[in-house]
């Protein structure tokens, strides 16, 4: 997957728990993106494209995602890989398995 999936993925899941703010940094790529909506319908400003908690409008591409407490897992059928994380507060930590990679997000 890319960043700007994988900062989709972290908004969404730090929205459904109730602690998204209206930014996320990518501890990756070092930087802030805007990001805004209710957890169903969001906008990222970096990538200049909506997106739902399991639809991506900008790729046209669908992920499923299942949350269980603090950790989640899910499949993004637009990249064909698939990932799981950790939400911890307002930090998020996903394990691409397309990668082999964890990429941390603070929302």
């Amino acid at each position: 997957m890319d960043d700007a999936t994988r900062r989709k993925i972290a908004f969404t899941v730090a929205k459904k728990i109730g602690a998204g703010r209206s930014s996320i940094y990518s501890y990756n790529t070092g930087s802030h993106t805007h990001m805004s909506g209710n957890g169903k319908s969001m906008y990222d400003y970096g990538s200049g494209s909506h997106f739902s908690d399991s639809y991506d409008y900008g790729r046209g591409a669908h992920w499923n995602l299942k949350l269980s407490g603090e950790k989640f897992s899910g499949y993004d059928y637009g990249f064909g890989h698939h990932f799981s994380g950790r939400i911890r507060g307002r930090n998020v930590s996903i394990y691409d398995y397309g990668t082999g990679q964890h990429y941390s997000y603070t929302v």
